[in-house]
């Protein structure tokens, strides 16, 4: 017989109730403030189902009414350097973070104040999708920051603001504040990889991150017994030696002892903490009705957990301990609900029997796209410099080894700088020498990672966020961006826009093109045409050592995140970059004209520069040759375009990858709305086939461009100008 021998959590996980001498003892201003939190969240949030109700509520309401303990249970007394994120549920926890800072130590019998006022009435006004919101309309219920109060986004995407809170953590931990984040997120975001990710990394780094499970029994109407064998989910914590509690939700005092347990980790250095917080949602997933109605609750159900209401348990308290009266509570529900109909009257008007809202409080629709990205005016007054006119000294370097020098160089000059992904610590600068050296010199910004580009990504999103420091992070291969597409795109591509313009977000995201390498198609993409389709991304493509540290110089200053294509094939070759000078930029939306030519004008970027201009020669073409370098809608440099196609009427897009990703159909569609009338024919474009390039040798080399579909794609450009090249009939693309 086998010996078995049991084994225990590295972590403690216990679960923890008040008992009667906890609520006897309790200080009383820390009741009192707890009980008007909840009532005026509980107004907060009756009203907006009311005008949900009524079809002034534009999109979901999720309401978090029976919710409130946990939010004021584990909000009151955190400092207001502290930092909370939510879920698409989570107003209670925004008012808490928010009231807690404008109101600290709110008083249940005095007026509110001014500032309350203020922040009930722009909560609500985001909630509507109006102009006067944190937002201006255009979070909503779902996306409501307040950067100011500690309140750093809610968030539509399950599980998806957990990384970026992590981000928060880590900004915390690195300047030795002693403060913490706390990110909600409800029993569905368990089984969200993201979610599970972080923990391990949060763990791993030790980051003063408390992972608050609001269990509501429910994710929509699957329970949570449908969707997990392990019900108690504050177990997850102990499977990454995170110390766990289990908590009744509708005790606030319960889950403020919880709280306080957590906190003493977290400050103290010992990494994160769970807390699992079983909770009751009062109304359906969105709107005013109960889950009853939908079928897939009873009402004796919800009958029981109203009984446990938290504002009404703490009133009670508050009353027996002879702290307030039963006046008093009437007198704060009566306050709370005249301060919400006062918020709502400055929104919202009378129309006959019908309210609407008031035309002037909509945003302005020139609002639109403003701020979907920053002005650049934090480059202005940086020196720029071109390999052409640079008037200094020049030496040869490689490719890999000027990527290594500009980013030792951006290190060596700003402590703000670190750097994170796979490997780039070990193998002597990751796995293509790209961080050579940074490990040794800046062993604590310079950070290998799990396999977790979700978590890890997400994580540099909210240290971009925080923006005391600025990330960088390595993708060893682009197509791990589907890995992590939900903070790619979702998160840092569009946090700027969609919290109202006013949130920069100071982050490079580094990876290689590797057509030709064998890896097959799931290592082999060219990312540009999938990152031009999100607005808030700048891409930038250099394809030689000189542009690669002025783009990348550009990149780091950026106040919106960035792209940097490198290029496998680029790697071992050889440039010129200036001697004891790595600190000039390259501006972005400045395309560089290669080769001057009359008849043709081709535009590419990266690796394929060098091939189209290669084919050109051979051929003895007059070609223009330009380098897009920066390949994002906002940084096309259509003056040199424009004055390109005027001059030869034709074009021919080169690029390398699959047709089904490409950049160039983008592009394509541009170039002919702004130059249809330049143009002699249809816009050439040379791409690699449908399909992603495939592990055998000769099919991936079908699969991609190289230069001889840059020849083959020449001669039928040329050849539909009436200028065909003897011997090259070629066949169009």
């Amino acid at each position: 017989m086998p010996e078995t021998i049991a084994l225990h959590p590295a972590a403690p996980w216990v679960e923890l109730k008040s008992t009667e001498a906890d609520w006897a003892a309790a200080d009383p201003a820390l009741l009192k403030e707890l009980l008007a939190q909840m009532a005026l969240i509980r107004a907060f949030e009756e009203k907006v189902l009311e005008l949900a109700g009524e079809g002034l509520v534009h999109g979901p309401a999720h309401s978090s009414i029976g919710q409130e303990g946990g939010a004021a249970g584990s909000i009151v007394g955190l400092r207001p350097t502290d930092q909370v994120n939510g879920s698409h549920r989570g107003h209670h926890q925004f008012l808490a973070k928010a009231l807690a800072y404008v109101a600290p130590g709110l008083d249940p019998t005095a007026p509110l104040s001014d500032d309350t006022h203020a922040l009930l009435h722009r909560s609500l006004a985001e909630i509507l999708g109006l102009e006067p919101g944190f937002g201006h309309g255009r979070g909503g219920s779902m996306h409501l920051r307040w950067g100011e109060a500690g309140a750093i986004g809610t968030n539509a995407i399950v599980g998806g603001g957990v990384p970026l809170a992590a981000g928060a953590a880590f900004a915390h931990k690195r300047a030795g504040t002693g403060d913490v984040a706390i990110s909600y997120f409800g029993d569905g975001a368990v089984n969200i990889g993201a979610v599970l990710e972080t923990m391990n990394l949060a763990a791993a780094w030790d980051l003063p991150l408390l992972f608050f499970i609001e269990n509501n029994g429910y994710a929509v109407a699957t329970t949570v017994e449908e969707a997990t064998r392990e019900t108690r989910l504050s177990g997850r914590g102990t499977g990454f030696g995170i110390p766990s509690f289990k908590v009744d939700g509708m005790d606030p005092l319960a889950v403020h002892l919880a709280t306080q347990e957590a906190l003493k980790i977290m400050r103290s250095g010992h990494g994160p903490a769970v807390i699992e917080a079983d909770v009751y949602r009062y109304f359906h997933q969105n709107g005013p009705l109960p889950g009853s109605a939908f079928g897939y609750r009873t009402k004796e159900e919800e009958a029981q957990w109203r009984a446990r209401d938290p504002i009404k348990r703490t009133g009670a308290v508050l009353v027996a301990r002879g702290i307030l009266s039963a006046d008093d509570l009437d007198a704060l529900s009566e306050r709370a609900q005249a301060a919400m109909a006062d918020a709502a009257a400055r929104l919202v008007e009378p129309v006959g029997n019908k309210r609407r809202v008031k035309p002037d409080m909509w945003p302005d629709v020139s609002f639109v796209d403003e701020g979907i990205r920053g002005d650049l005016s934090e480059l202005s007054g940086k020196r720029a410099e071109e390999e052409a006119t640079y008037r200094d000294a020049l030496s040869e370097r490689k490719f890999v080894d000027a990527i290594a020098d500009v980013l030792h160089r951006r290190f060596e000059t700003d402590e703000r700088f670190v750097i994170m992904g796979e490997d780039i610590h070990k193998l002597k600068g990751g796995t293509n020498g790209a961080t050579r050296g940074l490990a040794a010199a800046f062993p604590d910004r310079c950070l290998g990672t799990p396999i977790s580009e979700g978590a890890f990504a997400g994580l540099a999103g909210g240290i971009a966020m925080d923006r005391r420091y600025r990330p960088i992070i390595e993708f060893m291969y682009p197509d791990f961006m589907w890995v992590a597409a939900d903070p790619v795109f979702n998160q840092i591509g569009k946090a700027r826009h969609m919290f109202g313009a006013d949130v920069p977000v100071p982050l490079v995201l580094r990876t290689k093109i590797a057509m030709g390498t064998g890896y097959g198609s799931q290592h082999s993409l060219d990312p540009a045409g999938v990152f031009a389709t999100s607005p808030g991304w700048r891409i930038v493509a250099p394809s030689t050592p000189f542009d690669y540290v002025g783009l990348m110089n550009a990149a780091l200053a950026c106040e919106d995140p960035v792209l940097v294509i490198e290029h496998v094939d680029l790697y071992q070759t050889s440039g010129v970059i200036p001697d004891g000078d790595l600190d000039y930029i390259i501006p972005f939306g400045k395309a560089k004209v290669v080769r001057p030519g009359g008849e043709l004008t081709i535009l590419t970027y990266s690796a394929m520069v060098h091939r189209s201009r290669e084919a050109v020669e051979e051929l003895g073409l007059d070609a223009e040759i330009i380098d897009l370098r920066s390949l994002d809608r906002a940084g096309l440099d259509w003056d040199t375009i424009g004055e390109s196609i005027m001059k030869t009427n034709n074009v021919l897009i080169v690029e390398q990858g699959s047709l089904s990703t490409s950049y160039g159909g983008f592009l394509a569609d541009e170039i002919q709305r702004r130059y249809l009338d330049w143009l002699d024919q249809p816009i050439q474009r040379v791409t690699g086939k449908i399909a992603s390039p495939t592990i055998s040798k000769v099919l991936e080399r079908a699969a991609f461009a190289g230069k001889e579909e840059v020849i083959a794609g020449l001669a039928v450009t040329m050849a539909a100008k009436g200028m065909p090249l003897p011997g090259l009939p070629g066949a169009a693309r």
